[in-house]
This record gives C-alpha cells, structure tokens and sequence, in this order.
C-alpha cells in the first residue's frame, strides 16, 4: 500500500480529477504509444480504462509528482485505485485485464522486474526510431472523447 505521502491525491500540484476508474497517461506525441492507446480502445470491450496525454497539465503534474520526465515521457503510467504502476508492470496489468488472449501476457510476471523493465527501457529509448513521432498530440474522435480526460 502507498503511503499518502507518495499518493497524488494528497499532492496540491496534482489538480484533482476522477479516478474512480483506472488512467492510462502516455505521450501523446509519440506514434508507438498512440498506436497502444488506439489498441486498448479497440479491445477494452468493457471500456475499462481512460485515458490522459502526459503533455496535458495534469499528466505534467502526475509526472512530476512521481518523479518522471516531463519532456521525454519514457514510461506509460497506469494509475489504479490510486496506486500507480510502471514501465512493463503497468503494460502487463492493463494487458491482463483485457482477457483472452491478452490475458496470457500475464505469465511474463514470472520473469525478474529488473528484467522486464530493461527491455520495456529498449522500447521506450528507441519509440521514436521505432514508430515515429506526432506533429500534434494524439486527438481522440468524437465516439472516443468520453474515454479521455481533458
């Protein structure tokens, strides 16, 4: 459990917004991480998680207050019941949580963190090379804008 210290709800730089259902932040700017918010959409069948761009102010200000970059957004960001979750932790749980066949992603929990995290690093370092980069942030459509804050 994380103390309230860690907890952004406590954090008067975090403005306060609905979490009473899970938060994915990604960089808006980035293609590969556009492409995994486009994924989700399309297969979170029971509209589970919403989501926010790391560019926008509050996902600055979730950044800032667990310590993150707030210009190079290398890790996506799940907050859940409060709890935050990162880099290959927070990719397998939304995972997971999908059902079959992505469910089976969750075997990878057997392997290391450390592990994991270095490769999801691998990926992240090189998104751009890898996928390319937004002109502009990623604009969800009018069907998908209930799922987005801000």
């Amino acid at each position: 459990m994380i103390g309230q210290s860690y907890s952004y709800r406590h954090d008067p730089a975090v403005p306060g917004f609905d979490d009473t259902v899970p938060v994915i932040i990604f960089d808006g700017d980035c293609v590969f991480c556009s492409r995994w918010v486009k994924f989700l959409l399309q297969h979170d069948r029971r509209g589970r998680y919403r989501f926010l761009t790391a560019q926008s102010p509050l996902g600055t200000a979730l950044y800032r207050h667990y310590g993150l970059e707030t210009r190079n957004y290398e890790t996506n960001l799940l907050l859940d019941g409060g709890r935050p979750y990162f880099k290959s932790e927070a990719t397998l749980q939304v995972l997971g949580s999908l059902g079959m066949p992505w469910s089976l992603m969750r075997l990878l929990f057997v392997l290391p963190l450390p592990v994991r995290d270095r490769a999801y690093d691998l990926i992240a370092r090189n998104r751009y090379r890898i996928a390319g980069r937004r002109s502009s942030c990623f604009v969800p459509t009018a069907a998908q804008k209930h799922r987005f804050i801000g």
